[in-house]
């Protein structure tokens, strides 16, 4: 989530005002003018920097407005010029020009470029770790703007509340911020975006916290202003946490032992003391786990598989629903297929694609082994002979390559009725050498 509201600090805000046409710029070193510029001549000054900037020429644009602010026109253009410099002098990188500017722009106490200035200067201040004199400003800007600003300084404030632990301070600041009036289309679009924003923002938090239902009601107040496609996402998060909690109701009569961390805790057994039928406990086995592993806490989702493979009533039902998708063993072949451990391991784990990985490198490493001497026409069996081997040992770096041995082992021996395999084969010398 983003901890700031509107546009950020670096870019400045937007002069809503600007003029559509504005006149062509000139860089101040080629007029030759060096005297002070007269008072009335500064909002040109203005105009020119603006479209300067605009371009990209920041330090003329900073040159300009550095000779508006010298000219001490009159309030109104005095704080558009030292808030034009303000902006100019952060793009640069300059930030302690940019922040006293700033502060003189919001000493004018202009009522249009003022409350500007403050937003720059506490948005800069904050993200700089200034944050006992980034406080001061949002607060000083509730007392210059109107709705809007209100709604930008008190989330900069429970911003600062949250970082400094006050809950109480911060449960105040974001009422404030959320607050709009009954008809939503008096709202100006900095209103709006901090709205929103400020509805992310405190929606994440709450999920952090563990508060699923807050967390919906800060979410709803920011789409009721806008469809946010982060909003939504945040609802649904929501949501997930309902029915982990929910599902975590169900499983925890299934196993026995203590969850880790993270883990919904059990919640009793009903009052008259049924258990759930396996089929609900095996649903609820594998949604749970589903949902955790989706969260992002594997060793949870592993636990929740554990707990239902190892209650009596549910076993079979949840090993049920954890092979399910297995592919089945061959018809001429009665024997568990030797990677179905594996694979049962790898889905209680949520590591399928960990256990594909692996898979796909040692075909890819066989495959490569095996193709080099069929590329280059090699038709000598000892080197022919020497590829097989190496290719056949690939597997055994892994953990369940011993098993794809022994497989092979247990179908050579019902096929010859003895095992003609040296001990540790195929490591250790080739057939015929015992």
């Amino acid at each position: 989530m983003t901890t700031t509201s509107g546009p950020p600090a670096r870019s400045g805000p937007a002069d809503p005002h600007q003029a559509t046409d504005p006149p062509r710029a000139t860089d101040p070193a080629d007029s030759g003018e060096t005297d002070l510029p007269p008072a009335h001549d500064a909002a040109d000054l203005c105009d020119q920097a603006q479209d300067l900037a605009r371009n990209g020429h920041l330090k003329r644009a900073a040159a300009l407005y550095q000779r508006a602010v010298a000219a001490d026109p009159p309030p109104a253009v005095q704080a558009r010029a030292l808030l034009g410099l303000a902006v100019v002098e952060d793009r640069r990188g300059d930030l302690a020009a940019a922040r006293e500017a700033a502060r003189r722009a919001l000493a004018t106490g202009d009522t249009r470029h003022a409350p500007r200035a403050a937003y720059h200067l506490a948005l800069s201040l904050e993200q700089e770790g200034v944050a006992e004199e980034a406080a001061r400003v949002w607060r000083r800007l509730l007392d210059l703007g109107g709705p809007a600003y209100a709604a930008v300084a008190h989330y900069g404030l429970a911003r600062d509340a949250e970082a400094r632990g006050d809950r109480a301070a911060a449960e105040e600041h974001w009422e404030a911020a959320l607050a709009v009036p009954a008809d939503h289309a008096e709202l100006g679009r900095l209103h709006a975006a901090t709205v929103v924003e400020a509805a992310r923002d405190l929606a994440g938090r709450l999920l952090e916290r563990g508060w699923p239902d807050a967390a919906l009601a800060a979410v709803e107040r920011g789409l009721a202003i806008a469809d946010d496609p982060e909003l939504r996402l945040l609802r649904a998060a929501a949501h997930l946490e309902h029915a982990i909690g929910d599902l975590g109701a169900v499983v925890p009569a299934v196993g026995p032992s203590p969850a880790p961390a993270g883990t919904p805790g059990p919640r009793g057994e009903p009052e008259d003391g049924e258990r759930p039928a396996p089929e609900t406990s095996g649903a609820a086995v594998e949604l749970l786990a589903g949902l955790l592993a989706l969260r992002g806490e594997p060793d949870a989702a592993e636990h929740v598989w554990r707990a239902g493979l190892g209650d009596r009533d549910t076993a079979e039902e949840v090993r049920r629903r954890l092979r399910r998708g297995f592919a089945s063993a061959p018809e001429e072949d009665a024997a568990t297929p030797w990677w179905e451990p594996y694979l049962e391991e790898a889905a209680a784990t949520s590591s399928t694609s960990v256990l594909a990985g692996e898979l796909f490198a040692v075909v890819t490493r066989m495959h490569a082994l095996l193709a080099v001497p069929v590329v280059e026409g090699e038709a000598r069996a000892s080197a022919l002979r020497a590829v097989m081997e190496q290719a056949l040992r690939t597997p055994s770096d892994t953990v369940w390559g011993v098993d794809v041995h022994a497989d092979f082992r247990r179908r050579l021996h019902e096929a010859m009725g003895e095992d003609p395999l040296p001990e540790g084969w195929p490591e250790h010398g080739p057939p015929g050498s015992r």
